[in-house]
């Protein structure tokens, strides 16, 4: 595992370490001045914290009872326990702001794959711009293979568009002039110009920096719940020590309360956990937002799964092949679709899977019918039904397409020799996800836009029972609200423009990283960077982990923190002991949230499914 850190981290790093060293060295020489290092590089920033905290939102928390402590220790001479609390203080903070902020730049990372300029044709002239420059009206140019950066309306020239990322629909689209193309959308095909109608701070791209820049970690239920039990111990441990100060006139006892009962393990508890499941889930492809959107997870009850690009792959396969002689057609038609760069064509060429092809002359493409060329003198035809009834050439077979199926015929010369049938088709590893869900004993449900003879035919395969087709956008926010008004907690799960708002409004949104829009992955609480839906399960069950492992380290930290308050109240400890034992509990609860690094499911073996995250985003992590 690669470290990368900022120039912020790496002198905190340094910070942390120096500190360390000083006060081994100062406890293994007794000599204590050497703890005053670790006072000054780790506790001024708490004692900075602490005064900006109290002076603009009166907040107390336990960075006030923390800089009490020191101060308190230093008081009465004990500067190593003084220094002891710094460096775990300042060890706690550090892991809390390196998870988010690990978290926040892997979504940023998924940002830069769109597109940041667009070819502007200006007063004849082409320029690349960056799309922020881009303004209503104007003309861009959009090259096959392109990302589509604006919306806008084709003024020129005609193509096929990938909208699997706004509709859903896995089959591409043609384009023609007067035809809206959409932001974030793919050029399949031709070269076209287009006039803008949006500007670019409407882009998914701004929105989605804009989301995770404020993203943090405080939204989190379970670390508000950390800062209430932080608070509270602050009112606790000052009332304990100045009773027993009233009571024994002993200040080192008094002292030695505030020291014990300094919230370091509680303090690491939520960070360190949230690191490590954050870590976990990173070895899988998966990336967390925030430690809330795991809070919510380990209590969801249904997962609710889009059909295209989430349960199928999103592109079309030949699926059979309908001929007299269909050796001879896969060649003729292979040879033919080798021209054209539209996805069915690709589909049929990588089906036939052989170098031997026909040289093609005369070949010419029908935009949205299909394709003709001559091979050995013979016009070959490929194309849908409409387009072989347009050349008068009878059609023959009486087999048809069913469940979205799409049929493409092809002819030699005036007569049809076979029909090519393509689909989208089921992802390997859909029907084990479904399976390892119910495992867990959550609901799963399937919530399409297309019809119901091909959403019951997906289902069936994958073994969801729940189904509702021909459902808009809005068809699927409804149903989430009327699971949430029944006390269910969902998560979706999606990868289309227009799963965003079910995204928004589930529990957990989960998107599909690979393939997705930024406006879902924006939607979206996690996102699976490969696609891998089957790592679905493990994702639910690291979340639940994680609140376990936070819950248990908060108990173990408050019942270690009040028999040690009860040890100084009764004179048995002095602060150095004080502050060793706190810090004992600092390492337990370090090491016990460590073990969800390697966390595995005990019901699926996962080792297959770890990839490296840094070769996907082509990037350097922790």
């Amino acid at each position: 595992m690669n470290l990368k850190f900022k120039n912020e981290e790496k002198l905190e790093i340094i910070f942390i370490i120096v500190s360390s060293i000083s006060l081994v060295l100062g406890f293994l020489l007794s000599i204590d001045y050497l703890s005053w290092i670790s006072i000054i590089i780790c506790g001024i920033p708490i004692f900075k914290e602490c005064i900006e905290g109290l002076i603009t939102e009166f907040d107390i928390k336990a960075d006030l009872l923390v800089s009490i402590a020191i101060i308190a220790s230093i008081i009465i001479g004990e500067i190593f326990a003084a220094g002891e609390i710094a460096t775990i203080m300042a060890i706690g903070g550090f892991l809390e702001e390196y998870t988010v902020a690990k978290a926040q730049n892997q979504i940023k990372e998924l940002a830069k794959m769109t597109p940041k300029t667009a070819t502007r044709i200006k007063n004849g002239t082409e320029e690349k711009v960056p799309i922020e420059e881009v303004k209503i009206g104007d003309i861009l140019k959009i090259l096959p293979g392109e990302s589509i950066p604006n919306d806008g309306i084709i003024i020129n020239g005609e193509t096929s568009i990938n909208q699997a990322t706004l509709t859903g629909e896995s089959i591409p689209v043609d384009k023609t002039r007067n035809d809206e193309v959409y932001s974030g959308t793919i050029n399949l095909y031709g070269s076209f110009t287009m006039k803008t109608t949006k500007i670019s701070e409407d882009s998914s791209l701004q929105k989605l920096i804009k989301l995770v820049e404020s993203s943090k970690p405080e939204n989190a239920n379970i670390v508000r719940a950390a800062d209430k039990w932080a608070t509270m111990i602050v009112v606790i441990a000052f009332t304990a020590a100045i009773l027993t100060y009233l009571f024994t006139f002993e200040i080192t006892r008094s002292v030695t309360i505030l020291v014990v009962f300094c919230p370091c393990a509680l303090v690491l508890a939520t960070p360190t956990a949230l690191m490590a499941a954050v870590s976990n889930l990173t070895k899988y492809g998966i990336l967390v937002k925030n430690g809330e959107s795991l809070e919510e997870l380990a209590h969801i009850d249904e997962v609710i799964f889009d059909k295209t690009g989430t349960l199928t792959y999103g592109n079309p396969t030949v699926i059979r092949v309908i001929s007299e002689n269909p050796q001879e057609m896969m060649y003729l038609a292979a040879s033919l679709e080798s021209k054209s760069e539209h996805p069915l064509a690709k589909a049929i060429v990588k089906y036939y899977n052989n170098n031997d092809l026909a040289a093609v002359n005369e070949f010419k493409i029908h935009i949205g019918k299909g394709i003709t060329g001559y091979i050995n003198g013979v016009q070959i035809i490929a194309g849908n039904k409409k387009f072989l009834e347009s050349k008068n050439i009878p059609l023959g077979s009486n087999e048809n397409s069913s469940n979205g199926e799409i049929e493409i015929f092809v002819a030699k010369g005036n007569k049809i020799i076979g029909k090519i049938f393509l689909a989208d088709t089921i992802r390997s590893n859909a029907k084990a996800t479904i399976k390892n869900l119910k495992k867990l004993r959550i609901k799963t449900t399937l919530l399409t836009g297309d019809n119901e003879n091909t959403a019951k035919s997906i289902a069936n395969q994958v073994r969801i029972h729940n189904i509702k087709f021909n459902c808009l956008p809005e068809d699927k926010i409804q149903y989430i609200k009327d699971e949430q008004i029944r006390n269910h907690r969902v998560a979706m799960i999606g990868d289309g423009i227009n799963d965003a708002p079910s995204l928004r409004k589930s529990n957990v949104g989960i998107s599909m990283g690979n393939i997705g829009s930024d406006l879902s992955i924006e939607s979206s609480n996690i996102t699976l960077i490969k696609d891998n839906i089957e790592n679905i399960p493990h994702l639910i069950e690291v979340s639940k982990k994680t609140i376990k492992t936070i819950n248990i380290s908060i108990g173990f930290a408050l019942t270690l923190n009040i028999i040690a308050m009860a040890l100084a109240i009764l004179g048995i400890l002095n602060p150095i002991e004080g502050a060793l034992i706190h810090n004992i509990g600092s390492v337990i609860v370090i090491i016990y949230s460590s073990i969800l690094v390697n966390y595995k499911s005990s019901k699926i073996d996962y080792r297959t499914q770890q990839f490296d995250v840094n070769k996907a985003l082509n990037i350097t992590m922790f």
